[in-house]
C-alpha cells in the first residue's frame, strides 16, 4: 500500500488486515483436518456426504459434522480470507492513478525478459487462489471493478504508473488462464458432479485426486 501513487483510508486497511487473518486461520485449520482426512482415503474429487470414508461413519449424524467443517474451512473461511485481500487489491489499484503521465522507465532486454517470467509467475500464482479457493465470482468482480475504474479515470486523462500496469496485466492474465482451465476440464462427467452450475472452476487438488493421484502420490 505504501507504494501505491496516492495513499489511501488506513483505517479500512487495517481491519481488511483483521478479516484477512481471521479467515486465514479458519481456512488453515480446516485444511489441516482435511489433510488427515486424505492420508486415510478421503477423496477430494468428490462430496462430504459422497466419500466412502463418509458413508462407513458410524453414527450417521457426524457426517453433518464433517460437512460443517467444510463449510468453515472452503466456504466462510476462504470468503473472510480473499474478500479483504482483493478489497486491498482493489484500493491499491484505484490509487496508482496519476495525474501526469510518467515516462516509461527504459528496460534492457534482460530486464524486459524478467520483468515478463515475473508477470507470467505472479498470474499462476493469482490462477491456484482463484480456483483452489473457489472465488471465481470475486475475482471476476474484482476484475469488473479494475476495468471500471480504468474507464473513469481515462475520462479524466489520468495514467496508470508501472506498479497499477503490472497488477492489471496480472489479472488479465489470470482470467485466461482460469478460462482455459475450465475450457479444459469442461466435459468432466465426474466433477461436474461436485462441481454444477455455469461457474465451473474445478480445485487443481481435486483434478489431482481424481486423475493423477495413482501417479503421483504427493501425500
Amino acid at each position: 500500500m505504501k507504494k501505491a501513487s496516492n495513499k489511501s483510508y488506513q483505517m479500512l486497511v487495517n481491519l481488511s488486515i483483521i478479516f484477512f487473518i481471521m479467515g486465514a486461520s479458519i481456512h488453515l485449520v480446516g485444511d489441516s483436518i482435511n489433510h488427515r482426512l486424505s492420508l486415510i482415503g478421503y477423496q477430494l474429487h468428490l462430496s462430504v456426504e459422497d466419500n466412502p470414508i463418509m458413508k462407513k461413519l458410524e453414527p450417521k449424524e457426524l457426517v453433518k459434522s464433517f460437512e460443517l467443517l467444510y463449510f468453515y474451512d472452503e466456504v466462510l473461511g476462504h470468503y473472510m480470507w480473499y474478500i479483504p485481500f482483493f478489497f486491498c487489491i482493489n484500493i491499491y489499484f484505484a490509487n496508482s492513478f496519476l495525474d501526469r503521465d510518467l515516462p516509461n522507465p527504459k528496460l534492457c532486454m534482460l530486464q524486459k525478459i524478467l520483468k515478463n517470467i515475473l508477470l507470467v509467475l505472479s498470474s499462476v500464482y493469482y490462477w491456484y487462489l482463484v480456483t483452489e479457493g473457489q472465488i471465481t465470482p470475486l475475482f471476476i468482480s474484482s476484475l469488473a471493478f479494475m476495468h471500471i475504474v480504468l474507464v473513469f479515470n481515462g475520462f479524466q486523462m489520468r495514467k496508470m504508473d508501472q506498479n497499477g500496469k503490472f497488477l492489471f496485466h496480472t489479472f488479465q492474465l489470470t482470467f485466461i488462464l482460469v478460462a482455459l482451465w475450465s475450457y479444459w476440464l469442461w466435459n468432466d462427467s465426474q466433477l461436474r458432479i461436485k462441481y454444477p452450475g455455469l461457474i465451473y472452476v474445478p480445485e487443481p487438488w481435486s483434478v489431482y485426486s481424481l486423475h493423477y493421484r495413482e501417479y503421483f502420490n504427493l501425500f
